[in-house]
């Protein structure tokens, strides 16, 4: 059977037209999304890519508009060189093929993180009212709903009672008024090792368009807790200490006593960490990709230490041991 690719197709006739230069494409990523992205190479050796983001599931406006913030804000961020937002192809100057993730390693951390902590810091001095939506109390609800809709009830087949919703409520309620306490700058919303890539200069930054106007401690708990590695409690404790003192330094608002912040930090992860674990089964029983659970028992860890280590997050210990 001959598989067509009538997107593929489509995607090549507009490169054509916008290139003006015979190329071969080639795969580049794919996400968690419905985007794809292919690297064209052009005929003098020199590399685009294509971002493949069908207009009736993705809406590449976001993206074109915080490519633009980031790179006003002194960030390696892709330039969108042309786009077609009907069709939903856009072409981008090229960033590499290696992401911190790939390279991390305990001799190279403390530099790599160095660098994109000074990103995040240009990223966040930036900010501006009125550009991006907020990070408000329904999309932080929304996100954390989804750990009860698709984690709990969908893959562990524990629908919650009573009294485990309204442990939840009670919870999702602290962590929203949390979240929304803080000082608002420009939340990236996915900002890990993942999404930085060795570039000159480095890193540059990709995943942006859903990003938001929220909570000062959001994407610093990303970098450091992140999806798909680990690292020792102390190390994380120093990068954050060392981001904290550049952004005091720098001037964003964060909070004067570092107990304070950190103890924000905590409870933004966990929000976090419950909306991961919610979107990585959606995408498992929606989406058809499996492989992102392989990585939920890093987010069900981090929950877990979070919530042991405060009264008012201790009710949903049970329902953490339960999902395990």
């Amino acid at each position: 059977m001959i598989h067509v690719d009538e997107r593929r197709d489509q995607l090549e006739r507009w490169l054509t037209a916008s290139l003006r230069s015979r190329f071969t494409l080639e795969p580049a990523s794919a996400d968690a999304s419905f985007r794809r992205y292919f690297r064209a190479t052009l005929a003098d050796g020199s590399t685009r890519i294509a971002m493949d983001a069908p207009p009736e599931r993705e809406d590449c406006r976001p993206f074109v508009h915080v490519a633009r913030l980031l790179r006003e804000a002194g960030v390696h961020a892709p330039q969108v060189l042309a786009q077609d937002l009907a069709q939903g192809f856009l072409l981008l100057d090229d960033l590499g093929t290696q992401t911190f993730l790939e390279v991390l390693s305990d001799d190279n951390a403390d530099e790599l993180f160095a660098a994109a902590t000074d990103t995040l810091l240009r990223w966040q001095l930036a900010t501006r009212e009125g550009e991006l939506p907020p990070y408000d109390e329904a999309l932080l609800r929304r996100e954390m709903n989804l750990f009860p809709e698709w984690y709990l009830a969908r893959h562990r087949r524990r629908e919650p009672d009573a009294a485990a919703r309204a442990a939840l409520e009670g919870v999702f309620a602290a962590l929203v008024r949390s979240a929304l306490a803080q000082p608002r700058v420009y939340v990236h919303r996915d900002y890990m090792p993942r999404n930085l890539m060795l570039s000159e200069p480095s890193p540059g930054v990709l995943d942006f368009q859903d990003a938001v106007l929220g909570p000062i401690t959001y994407d610093v708990v990303s970098l450091f807790r992140d999806a798909f590695v680990s690292w020792e409690e102390e190390k994380v404790l120093d990068w954050v200490v060392r981001y904290w003192e550049k952004a005091k330094r720098a001037g964003l608002p964060v909070e004067a006593d570092f107990g304070e912040y950190w103890r924000a930090l905590e409870w933004m992860g966990l929000q976090r960490h419950l909306k991961v674990l919610g979107i990585f089964a959606r995408i498992n029983y929606r989406d058809g990709k499996p492989k992102y659970l392989a990585d939920t028992p890093r987010f069900l860890r981090y929950a877990r230490d979070v919530a042991g280590r405060y009264r008012e997050l201790a009710p949903l210990l049970p329902l953490l041991e339960e999902a395990a």
